[in-house]
């Protein structure tokens, strides 16, 4: 399977959720996978980085998170606000990947899903937001 097969897949399921008012979030859809069946579990966890994107935003400019390169948010300061946030939000992206991977039947492939993520936020984020590139290396952008 090549990373262009699994961006088609993930821009297919951004489309579909944009679709459904998820705005700017990173979403399964724009990863390029289709979401097969909306369960309430996976209904919870978009509501939920929805919810909390504002928070997440600001924080990221901030300085406080970064996305690293695994698909998730990483605190970046001491700070125990920000740790509950990143927590919960790294909760909701892992039920999603693992939703998508069980849809797909991609149950081996979860670290590729979790890297398209990680692609996609690395693409979408914004000047001054600290990433994690390839390398482990963290950069601000």
């Amino acid at each position: 399977m090549t990373r262009k097969w699994y961006h088609g897949i993930f821009l297919s399921i951004i489309f579909s959720l944009g679709l459904m008012g998820w705005g700017e979030l990173v979403t399964p859809v724009q990863a390029g996978y289709e979401i097969k069946e909306m369960t309430p579990e996976l209904k919870s966890a978009l509501d939920g980085r929805k919810a909390r994107h504002d928070e997440l935003n600001e924080l990221k400019h901030r300085g406080f998170i970064g996305e690293n390169n695994r698909g998730y948010v990483e605190v970046l300061t001491n700070d125990e606000s920000a740790r509950g946030l990143a927590d919960t939000e790294n909760r909701d992206r892992k039920m999603i990947y693992q939703t998508i991977a069980k849809q797909h039947n991609l149950t081996d492939s979860l670290p590729t899903i979790e890297k398209v993520f990680a692609q996609e936020q690395f693409d979408r984020a914004q000047p001054g937001d600290k990433i994690q590139n390839e390398n482990g290396e963290w950069i601000t952008k």
